[in-house]
């Protein structure tokens, strides 16, 4: 597809007010490292959740849901689990209050209240800044692979190359599309660190918003349910399944049996129980190092961190499905018969760019275009800043440079913002496609994380030196043990992965000291948290007897199981809206009002209260003196 001058000249004006954004934030964002990687922890939390929703709208994972939804349909509802996407249910209900309750600048430094500051503290503190800049080279190179191929097919490269004063192989054209869009999204971030990335947020999701609405609305008056019946298997426009998949293409479109078969998805009720397993202790571990967790860090207060948490899935499940399953009913309906004439050679990662190619008018290609490499440029931006944010804040100035004024920590987190841009382009030369990156991330490489973080919450023996090499046993394991199992979906070694970390965390924690009691004590008060926390929990009463336990583990696991299912009617409803399902999305509609409710009396109402009895118990207690005495 060939663009015309007015598409051209909206995606260069979204640039150009991208850039324009961060100049402007500049100067109130290089005020110090809070105000730049935190926004100074001003901003009111429905817009971090806006911004958080709009990293989470990301064009890479967005052509991947498309695919999804072409080929399982309705089912592939539950796919996205692999994330899981419902850890955003965990944090809405209860992480997110004991993460912000911290006080700190990243998860790495969020180490040293859990762990305090000895040698295992220390390693503990290593290993995590580690972590979190493999995760952001990761979701990098997973992003620039994603924008190279979607803008190649928009920008013929016969065209670009005219103006272009060198020869690039045809196998690299996306990766220099990508290069230059990374370059811009690098740039405004630099500028204006978390001000900017939320502003430009803002902006960015309402073109998503308006793109979402205008392709289901296309793809509702092209298609009518007898069209799209035509041209699915049974069983397509059903969320629910048996033992297997029971989805038969080989009459329609034999290919996308083979993907099936390659996805390794057939045996689905044993591919959903793995993904929920591995999901509720990924989700119960806490959010990793990334963007997610700096937006909850940068919440004015625990009960805006919750609040934030829960308004994404509200912000972003409606018109994102609406747009995916608006460009997989035109795909299948008007595509198929291109599909199976191309037999094996169809890339089903390029139905996004195409559908827009065919059925998007002028100047709403523009537009539609603008917001999807907005998706692409929130979730990178955001990305990029995390990086700078540990190795600035947990590396430079906690061994290099401590004395380093505001200004020299800018300018430091400026280079490092340009490195990791630059090392995660040069790896995204050597990534095959989206799926295989997204698969090793979101499985492999989250099985090293999910032991540790998970025993950090929940068990008060657990030590630095535990959490160091069950983080380092974890993620070794995440390189190694890929290579026993070449053909096999991550997400079936996973548990191998867990428990090699598990094994780790457990030998590292018995074979050395424990944690001292002054932290532990002021660890728990502070946050919190429910678990094996008795002997700590006793101590903490002694100290200050008008302390009492968390004993709402039974209440905030009820309130998970009803935010899950209010999650996912959020996500079916928009899909059965534009295959015009009347009576299941009634259905729908009903029970998210249901699960909405029981959510507003069971959670949010005594949230509340508890948030004003925390400020209050708080006010009379001067842990901030003895924390300081700690680091000395």
């Amino acid at each position: 597809m060939k663009l015309q001058l007015v598409d051209v000249l909206i995606i260069a004006a979204y640039l150009v007010i991208m850039i324009v954004i961060g100049l402007l934030l500049k100067k109130k964002a290089s005020k110090n490292l809070d105000s730049y990687f935190l926004g100074g922890k001003t901003l009111p939390f429905y817009m971090l959740g806006l911004s958080n929703a709009s990293g989470m709208f990301d064009i890479s994972g967005t052509m991947w849901m498309v695919y999804l939804a072409f080929v399982y349909g309705l089912k592939s509802l539950w796919i996205p689990w692999l994330w899981p996407v419902f850890n955003q249910i965990f944090l809405m209900i209860y992480l997110s209050i004991w993460l912000r309750r911290s006080n700190v600048l990243t998860g790495a430094e969020w180490i040293r209240t859990r762990f305090g500051y000895g040698r295992g503290a220390n390693l503990s503190h290593t290993i995590v800044v580690l972590y979190a800049v493999i995760g952001v080279l990761g979701f990098l190179s997973y992003g620039f692979i994603g924008i190279g191929k979607f803008m190649e097919i928009f920008f013929p490269w016969e065209v670009v190359s005219q103006y272009v004063p060198f020869d690039v192989a045809p196998q690299y054209v996306p990766h220099v599309y990508g290069i230059f869009f990374t370059t811009i999204a690098t740039l405004y971030v630099m500028l204006g660190g978390m001000l900017s990335i939320v502003w430009t947020d803002v902006v960015q999701f309402a073109i998503m918003t308006v793109a979402g609405v205008v392709i289901a609305v296309i793809a509702m008056t092209n298609v009518t349910p007898e069209m799209l019946a035509a041209h699915v298997p049974a069983g397509w426009d059903s969320p629910f399944f048996g033992w297997t998949l029971d989805l038969d293409w080989s009459n329609l479109l034999p290919v996308a049996m083979d993907k099936i078969a390659a996805d390794q998805y057939s045996l689905f009720t044993i591919f959903v129980m793995m993904m929920l397993f591995k999901g509720v202790f990924l989700s119960m571990a806490g959010p990793a190092p990334n963007y997610d967790m700096q937006k909850i860090l940068a919440c004015k207060s625990p009960k805006e961190a919750a609040l934030m948490s829960g308004s994404v899935p509200l912000i972003l499940l409606i018109p994102r499905y609406l747009m995916i399953m608006g460009f997989a009913v035109l795909a299948i309906v008007f595509f198929s018969e291109d599909f199976r004439a191309m037999g094996s050679a169809v890339d089903f990662e390029t139905i996004l760019p195409r559908a827009i190619g065919q059925f998007v008018p002028v100047g709403l290609a523009g537009l539609l275009l603008a917001g999807l490499l907005a998706a692409f440029m929130s979730t990178f931006a955001s990305t990029v800043n995390a990086a700078p944010a540990y190795l600035v804040n947990d590396v430079y100035l906690k061994y290099i440079n401590p004395k380093a004024s505001a200004q020299t920590q800018i300018r430091a987190s400026y280079i490092v913002s340009a490195l990791v841009v630059v090392i995660s382009t040069v790896i995204g030369f050597f990534v095959l496609n989206i799926n295989s990156v997204l698969q090793w991330i979101v499985s492999a490489l989250y099985g090293g994380y999910i032991a540790a973080n998970f025993l950090k919450w929940h068990w008060w023996r657990f030590n630095g030196t535990g959490y160091f090499w069950g983080m380092l046993a974890g993620i070794l394991a995440a390189m190694v043990v890929p290579l026993f199992f070449p053909n096999t979906l991550p997400l079936y070694y996973f548990p191998v992965l867990m428990v090699i970390s598990f094994v780790g965390c457990i030998i590292g924690t018995l074979l050395s000291a424990p944690t001292d009691e002054k932290t532990l004590i002021n660890f728990y008060i502070r946050v919190r948290p429910w678990g094996f926390w008795g002997p700590v929990a006793r101590k903490a009463m002694e100290k200050y007897p008008q302390v009492t336990r968390n004993r709402n583990f039974k209440r905030d696991m009820f309130n998970v199981a009803v935010g899950i299912i209010w999650q996912s009617c959020l996500t079916i409803i928009p899909m059965y809206i534009v295959i015009k399902e009347g009576f299941p999305l009634f259905t729908s509609i009903v029970i998210l009002v249901i699960t909405t409710l029981i959510l507003k009396k069971n959670w949010y109402d005594k949230m509340d209260r508890e948030e004003k009895e925390y400020n209050a118990l708080m006010s009379t207690l001067d842990l901030d003196k003895e924390d300081s005495e700690l680091v000395k």
